[in-house]
């Protein structure tokens, strides 16, 4: 790597721990591919309860033995929570807001999620727009587009669902999706890599544009076209996490 993109990455670092940085993540998948469980893993600490909720807020449950609302699908409910973490040792700061999707792939019908997803992704380019374009600016507004999208695959140890190469396709243009395969530790290693093989094949065959970690070898430099490498090798990522810490040789882990 050169001194001069040495000195830009130094020069960035410093700007990161100063400012900090603001990040917007999206989680969606079938109730029980573990995005809750990962959110809280990724953020040491409980930040999404039951049926995608806050953590510590109240949680209403649907009354299913009433008859005038038994016939009718709850639907997606889209639900942004917001976190400040410490990234590193050097304390850079970062502001973390997950959007989570509790409800999606759970009905019949799936339409209508994939209209109030794609609407909430859309919302927050409109928002932004419109405050580009204001004359006298709010200096506390936040910008909530989503950085990126993790898509949780069932780990069914096949290739994707007719529901997950619907989903993929039709946010694929508007943010960046990642697939993951969640509970991965419910697969042994030959299910799981020929989980991922089959999914990538899947991919690849409906041409659905996931974020592949892009890279030129001609621009870019050798260190960041072999993590781009490394990483496009790895996928699908296989997701394992749990909220139960434990001590191994005198260090809490989950």
């Amino acid at each position: 790597m050169s001194s001069a993109n040495m000195s830009a990455m130094k020069l960035r670092r410093k700007k990161n721990v100063k400012k900090g940085i603001q990040f917007c993540l999206m989680v969606c998948g079938a109730s029980g591919t573990g995005r809750t469980t990962f959110v809280n893993t990724l953020c040491g600490r409980p930040v999404l309860g039951p049926h995608g909720s806050a953590a510590g807020a109240s949680t209403s449950y649907r009354d299913y033995d009433d008859p005038s609302t038994a016939h009718e699908e709850e639907g997606v409910k889209i639900k942004p929570v917001t976190v400040e973490l410490e990234l590193d040792e050097e304390g850079t700061r970062v502001s973390l807001t997950i959007v989570d999707t509790p409800g999606f792939g759970d009905a019949i019908d799936n339409e209508a999620a994939f209209g109030e997803i794609s609407t909430y992704l859309e919302r927050q380019y409109d928002d932004i727009l419109a405050e580009e374009s204001r004359i006298k600016r709010n200096p506390r507004f936040r910008d909530n587009r989503v950085h990126v999208l993790l898509y949780f695959v069932q780990p069914t140890g096949h290739g994707l669902r007719e529901l997950d190469i619907e989903l993929m396709r039709r946010l694929s243009p508007r943010v960046n999706v990642i697939p993951v395969i969640g509970k991965a530790d419910s697969l042994t290693p030959l299910e799981l890599a020929e989980s991922k093989k089959l999914i990538m094949e899947d991919i690849e065959h409906y041409r659905i544009p996931v974020y592949n970690f892009p890279y030129d070898i001609e621009e870019d430099d050798e260190d960041t076209v072999e993590e781009n490498a490394e990483l496009r090798g790895l996928m699908p990522f296989a997701i394992v996490g749990s909220e139960d810490v434990v001590e191994v040789d005198g260090r809490q882990v989950r």
